[in-house]
C-alpha cells in the first residue's frame, strides 16, 4: 500500500493547524493518530459546537466523522489520487454536553477499489462510551497522468 497520500495529507493538516485554516482548525478538531485505512481525531466541545437544545449539534458531529472517514481514505491513496464523500450516513447514539466533554473521533477504510472507497467511523467521549458512529461511501479518482 502506498503511503503518499498519508504523507500528503499529515502536510495538508500541518499546513491547516500553522495557519488556522480549514474546517479543522474552525471546529477545534485535533490530529490524534493518522496511519494508513485508520485516522484518529479529537475534539473539546465547546459551547460554540451547541444546537438551541443546549448540545452539541449534530452537524458538527457529522463533521467530524466525515473528516475522520475521509480522511482514513485519503491515507490510503497513491500520489496525486483524489476523492470525495457520495454519502454519509450517521446513527447519533446520545446527547453530547457543550463544556468540555473530550471526544475521540476513528475512522477506517473497509474498502479501497479503483472507484469507490467504503469506510466506518465512531465517535467516543472520554470514558468512552459511544456518541456516534457512521458509514461513508467515498469515490476515488485516480491520479492525472501525462501532465
Amino acid at each position: 500500500m502506498s503511503t503518499a497520500g498519508l504523507e500528503q495529507l499529515k502536510e495538508l493538516l500541518t499546513m491547516g493547524t500553522e495557519q488556522g485554516i480549514g474546517v479543522g482548525a474552525l471546529l477545534g478538531m485535533t490530529v490524534e493518530s493518522l496511519e494508513p485505512g485508520r485516522v484518529v481525531f479529537g475534539l473539546t466541545t465547546d459551547p460554540k459546537h451547541r444546537n438551541p437544545l443546549g448540545t452539541v449539534h449534530g452537524g458538527i458531529l457529522s463533521t467530524l466523522l466525515d473528516s475522520a472517514m475521509g480522511c482514513a481514505v485519503h491515507t490510503s491513496l497513491p500520489e496525486g489520487a483524489g476523492y470525495t464523500t457520495l454519502e454519509l450516513k450517521v446513527n447519533f447514539v446520545r446527547a453530547v454536553p457543550v463544556e468540555g466533554v473530550g471526544l475521540r473521533c476513528e475512522g477506517s477504510v473497509v474498502h479501497l477499489g479503483r472507484k469507490v472507497a467504503t469506510t466506518e467511523g465512531r465517535i467516543t467521549d472520554e470514558n468512552g462510551k459511544l456518541i456516534a458512529h457512521g458509514t461513508s461511501t467515498c469515490m476515488v479518482f485516480p491520479p492525472v497522468t501525462g501532465q
